[in-house]
């Protein structure tokens, strides 16, 4: 499908403004495909994989269809997570910048329930959450649906899933009947089906379908990342792996500016390439990449389109593309003239998680899990290298000179280890300070499988949990994907469940004031 501008689709200055601030140079296919009948006031089906930017393909239709005169809530949006709300939530609220008294606001089991009371007093035209808290309000009253104009469904077969069925029902049947229907699914299951023709008004089916492309001659790696970390990696990975050319993309133009910037400060030779540069200084930058002046480019996916450089070694998936051709088209960028190139791509929780399997379905290619390299592995890089460096220079001769200076200091009785070692301390700087580990000895006995942590949980079938319950739970409150969760033994009083030892700390430290069905949980390591 070819995508549109956002220019072309005949949207308001204010969104224009907007989505130039979020540096998005084009739309995906799923929001050139939707945006046009959401925008028409039809009900739209809508079946796309994870990660093709479904939030704005509804966002912008949302904000064009409000009054943001009126304080009641006008646009509800069901995510299967927390995560998704938060994330959801985020994106639209960028999308208001220009449209003055507009609030958005994430309603989401985990958060106290008075906080977000006190939220929805005040008023806000979108609200974007979890189905068991958003009927968990509605129940309660503290949130009206009575001038309901739209009702999203986003990730629906994902919600299906994690068993909220009968939660969405409930939703659809208790909101006004004269208000449009989106429904965004990866799957078009029978019960997807069900849910669209018993809520949806003469809905328009949409089915964004790629060709299949795959990429042979690159060896495709992914590190999970939290956001906060991405710079480190990516400066970790190029100091081990030291490319003579590296291509980093980024989803928008004001995340390559900024990354480019921190990669500058860091002392790397990185420039950038995005849609708002003029031509001269485009082609000035490729030059100077070509020759090897800049190794590492950070582009947006449009502006790298021009790139035909065979050299570049690793290309880094710095933000998870929106589309998955783009994924193709970017690792493509490596690995050419029968040489093999390689790729990282850094993912950030469950639902990129999600996007990156869907990708790796799409390229009918294994996409590896790598451990990032820590601190130490980044210094023995460099200490070896600059040992390779030492012996090229002894094998070239002509020391004669520095040989004085040495002479010079043995003489004032230093040995010749030391001021070897003085002159190496001097060129590479001192060795960094190894991190502190975290004291995991709480989990040393808590019985789970190797690489595995079992959990006591203080409830059980008395409270008519299930297993899906618990997955729930953890994937919705901490972002971990629900695959990665093991064993899960529910007994009448209590619950053990089993999580990977590098995600244990972060379930407990998330956990501890949650709620599951309701009930305030206790949750520790167990004890074997």
């Amino acid at each position: 499908m070819e995508k549109k501008k956002f220019t072309d689709m005949n949207l308001s200055a204010r969104i224009l403004r907007a989505i130039e601030d979020m540096g998005f140079e084009e739309a995906t296919a799923i929001q050139t495909a939707t945006i046009p009948p959401i925008m028409a006031g039809k009900d739209v089906t809508g079946h796309s994989q994870t990660g093709t930017g479904k939030t704005v393909a509804f966002g912008i239709p949302a904000l064009e269809l409000l009054d943001p005169e009126n304080k009641m809530p006008q646009v509800l949006v069901l995510c299967p997570t927390r995560e998704l709300a938060v994330q959801a939530a985020g994106e639209i609220q960028r999308l208001t910048k220009y449209i003055d008294g507009v609030r958005v606001i994430p309603i989401y089991g985990g958060q106290p329930i008075d906080r977000q009371i006190k939220l929805l007093k005040q008023g806000a035209q979108i609200i974007i959450g979890t189905p068991g808290r958003i009927m968990d309000h509605m129940r309660r009253k503290t949130l009206r649906l009575g001038e309901l104009k739209m009702i999203v469904l986003d990730e629906a077969d994902e919600m299906l899933n994690m068993g909220f069925r009968e939660d969405i029902e409930t939703i659809l049947t208790d909101v006004p009947e004269e208000r449009q229907t989106i429904l965004f699914s990866a799957t078009m299951s029978k019960t997807i089906l069900a849910i669209t023709h018993k809520y949806q008004k003469n809905p328009e089916f949409i089915k964004v379908v790629h060709n299949k492309l795959t990429v042979a001659e690159t060896e495709q790696y992914y590190c999970e990342v939290p956001r906060a970390m991405k710079l480190e990696a990516l400066t970790r990975l190029i100091d081990v792996y030291d490319p003579r050319l590296s291509l980093v993309f980024c989803n928008t133009k004001k995340m390559v500016d900024e990354l480019v910037e921190e990669l500058q400060q860091r002392g790397y030779m990185a420039d950038g390439l995005h849609g708002d540069m003029r031509q001269p200084n485009r082609t000035k930058v490729m030059e100077a990449f070509r020759k090897g002046k800049i190794e590492t480019l950070v582009a947006t996916d449009v502006a790298a389109r021009g790139i035909d450089v065979e050299d570049i070694e690793i290309v880094f998936n710095y933000d998870i593309p929106q589309d998955e051709e783009y994924y193709v088209h970017r690792i493509g960028r490596t690995g050419r003239a029968g040489k093999t190139g390689i790729s990282f791509t850094f993912v950030s929780g469950r639902k990129q998680l999600k996007e990156l399997q869907d990708i790796q379905s799409y390229t009918n290619a294994k996409i590896k899990f790598m451990e990032l390299p820590s601190g130490s592995d980044v210094e023995e890089t460099k200490n070896n290298k600059f040992v390779d460096q030492v012996k090229e220079v002894l094998d070239g001769g002509g020391l004669e000179k520095h040989t004085k200076i040495v002479d010079k200091l043995m003489e004032a009785g230093y040995s010749s280890v030391d001021i070897a070692a003085a002159m190496m301390k001097m060129s590479i700087g001192n060795a960094s300070a190894p991190a502190r580990e975290t004291d995991d000895s709480e989990f040393e006995n808590s019985g789970g499988e190797p690489g595995m942590v079992r959990l006591f949980i203080n409830i059980g079938r008395n409270q008519q949990i299930r297993p899906g319950d618990i997955v729930g739970a953890i994937a919705g409150e901490t972002g971990m994907h629900g695959k990665l969760i093991g064993t899960i033994d529910i007994f009448d009083k209590f619950t053990f469940v089993e999580v990977p030892r590098e995600n244990a700390r972060q379930v407990l430290e998330i956990m501890k004031n949650s709620q599951i069905k309701g009930n305030r949980i206790n949750i520790e390591p167990a004890k074997a």
